[in-house]
């Protein structure tokens, strides 16, 4: 993976994460722990997207849109997970 590649990966992952939490009304887990959520978010919403056959342009604005909607999913997981114990 070149460098550009890998700041672009960590950017929408730090950019999802960030809009996530802010959807989900959560208290943010940092610069990292968005990052981690963003990046896993982007590959839980590319693989909801395409189950659901939803359509993103393949350029950045697609890139943060199928993250953030994964993000939101994953944060909205985690809190039902919590809203358990």
């Amino acid at each position: 993976m070149e460098l550009q590649n890998l700041i672009s990966f960590l950017l929408v992952g730090a950019i999802a994460g960030w809009i996530g939490g802010q959807i989900m009304k959560g208290s943010g887990f940092g610069l990292i722990g968005n990052i981690v959520v963003g990046i896993v978010g982007s590959v839980l919403g590319g693989w909801l997207f395409d189950f659901l056959q939803i359509e993103t342009p393949n350029n950045f604005m697609g890139a943060i849109v199928t993250a953030v909607g994964g993000a939101i999913v994953l944060l909205w997981v985690a809190k039902m997970m919590n809203a358990k114990k």
